[in-house]
Parts: C-alpha cells; sequence; structure tokens
C-alpha cells in the first residue's frame, strides 16, 4: 500500500486554518486500496454521487443508484457501479472515455461516509473505477434518513440547461440540508465531498451566486485545497422526496475574512459559487428517503 501526501493546496489551507498537525495525524488514513470494512461498507449502500469533467472543463456532481450489492468491488484495487447515468446526465458525456472521477458514498441512517478517487470508464455494465485513493471520512453534519427502493420508478426526465437560477430552483437550494462538491486537481485527481447543516445554511445570494458557510472538519480539507489551486466546482442537490436531483457547475472561492464568517454561527470560513450553468433531472432517483432527525453538528442557521 502506497503513503499519499498531501498536495500544495491542502497544505497550503492546513497552514492558513491552523491544522497541520491534525492533518498530519490523520494522513494515514489516505490509503490506495480497499480495506475490508471498506468493501463491506460499499456492498450495502444503495446511492453513489460522481464527480466528472466535462468536455469544456467544467466540473459535475452526479448520483448513481441502485439495490444494496450495485457497488461491487472484486478486488481491493476497483470500484463496479453496476448503473448507467440517467439520460440528460452529462455523466454519460463525460465518461464516453476513460477519464478520472471521484465518488462518495454516505450511509445516511448511520452517518458513515467514504471517499474515492480513480480513473473511470463506462461500459454497458455500468462503471468501472481503477481506484487510486479511499478513505472514510468524520460523521459530522450528517442528517439522519431511511432509504426506500420505489417498486415501479418514474422515467427520468431531463429539463433544459440554464445560465441562472429560477425562483422555484432558489426555493430548491434554500430548502436543502444537505448537497454534495465536486473539485478537482491536476495531480490528485476529482473528489466529490458531502456538506450538510439546517436548512438554509445555503444562501442564494442573486440568481448566478450562492454562499455557504464552511463549518470544522477533520482539517484536511481536500475540497478546499483544490479549490486554492483550482476554482472550478460543480454541485449536487438531491431532492429526497422525490428523487429529482439539481446540477450546478461554476467557479468557488474561499473567503477568509473573519468578521464575513462571524456572520454565520459555526462558520470558520465561507465559500462563495458563481453559477454558469444548471441542470435539472427530474425523477433521477428510484430511492426515497424518509427524515429521521438532524445532525447535532449543525450549527444553527440566522435569517439571511
Amino acid at each position: 500500500m502506497k503513503s499519499i501526501s498531501y498536495h500544495r493546496g491542502e497544505v497550503a489551507v492546513q497552514e492558513q486554518a491552523g491544522t497541520r498537525a491534525q492533518a498530519a495525524q490523520l494522513a494515514p488514513i489516505l490509503q490506495t486500496e480497499l480495506p475490508t470494512p471498506a468493501r463491506n461498507f460499499l456492498a450495502a449502500q444503495p446511492l453513489v454521487v460522481v464527480a466528472s469533467a466535462d468536455g469544456q472543463g467544467r466540473l459535475w456532481a452526479s448520483a448513481l443508484a441502485g439495490t444494496p450489492g450495485f457497488l461491487q468491488t472484486p478486488d481491493a484495487y476497483t470500484l463496479r457501479i453496476a448503473a448507467q447515468p440517467v439520460t440528460g446526465d452529462v455523466l454519460q458525456a463525460n465518461l464516453a472515455a476513460e477519464a478520472p472521477i471521484g465518488a462518495t458514498v454516505v450511509d445516511f441512517a448511520k452517518r458513515r461516509r467514504i471517499r474515492l478517487n480513480g480513473r473511470a470508464r463506462l461500459s454497458t455494465e455500468g462503471v468501472t473505477v481503477a481506484l487510486d485513493e479511499v478513505f472514510f471520512n468524520c460523521p459530522k453534519y450528517i442528517q439522519a434518513r431511511e432509504w426506500q427502493l420505489l417498486p415501479g420508478a418514474e422515467t427520468p426526465l431531463a429539463g433544459p440547461g440554464a445560465t441562472a437560477l429560477t425562483p422555484a430552483l432558489q426555493t430548491w437550494i434554500t430548502a436543502a440540508d444537505t448537497f454534495f462538491l465536486a473539485s478537482a486537481h491536476a495531480r490528485a485527481g476529482l473528489d466529490v465531498s458531502h456538506r450538510g447543516g439546517q436548512p438554509g445554511f445555503v444562501r442564494v445570494l442573486d440568481a448566478h451566486t450562492l454562499q455557504w458557510p464552511d463549518y470544522a472538519g477533520n482539517g484536511m480539507f481536500q475540497t478546499l485545497g483544490n479549490l486554492a489551486l483550482d476554482p472550478r466546482a460543480g454541485l449536487l442537490f438531491p431532492d429526497f422526496g422525490t428523487g429529482h436531483v439539481l446540477q450546478l457547475t461554476g467557479q468557488a472561492h474561499v473567503d477568509w475574512d473573519a468578521d464575513h464568517a462571524g456572520a454565520f454561527p459555526g462558520a470558520e470560513r465561507l465559500v462563495r459559487f458563481q453559477l454558469t450553468e444548471v441542470r435539472t433531472l427530474l425523477h433521477a432517483l428510484p430511492l426515497r428517503w424518509v427524515f429521521e432527525e438532524y445532525s447535532p453538528f449543525n450549527p444553527p442557521v440566522e435569517p439571511a
């Protein structure tokens, strides 16, 4: 098993945030192969979120779902996803040739998550990923939900792409307690991470701009480290009650001004996202989740 070192963007953010020692202690969790607990964890999950890049280099986050067992690990270096991108998802075109991807799998009920990245190819059998990095993530800010598989899922329907958020999409975003954030690094590849908080923790500043607080985490800063060197970002907002998903691509920048962060309870810094394109995929997921409770780690949210 090869050791994985932090890249210079991660190191710079760790130093600026004062978590360099903490991150150094956690570095051994960054693995190049799947340990047995990870393989067992993946086999029991019905959802994976995947980061990919399109032909223009823009980042997107997509969701793939199936009955438990659709995430297969034939060996410690390979993940097979026995599912196809839904019609209208840019993931299908993005994986037309072998390409880097990032992936995150979250067990919402047990508040566990794992992140993986590597190189993927799409075939008639699904997506096969040759893994470069695997690690479990902290359980903070995961809202507890139990999933259900619909016996007869509705046909997915892709809405037209747009360059601005309609009022309905703005309402969707401000009501969200969970989203996923794709980022990239030239050497380390693509990554997708989970973000959670009380509804309203993501603010819509205008039809093209979002802002959210960055809360205390494990201090490793894979996502912010990527953004420090490459502002490209992709967001995925799932609607757990309908199976719809909202995909956004654009650029994200970190605001380190302590006074600005002070306006958001629990925030250590802020992230601002500028939209390039937004896509809506209706009935993209054959799953529904029953909400149980918010994470006890969620800071309160004050009205905008």
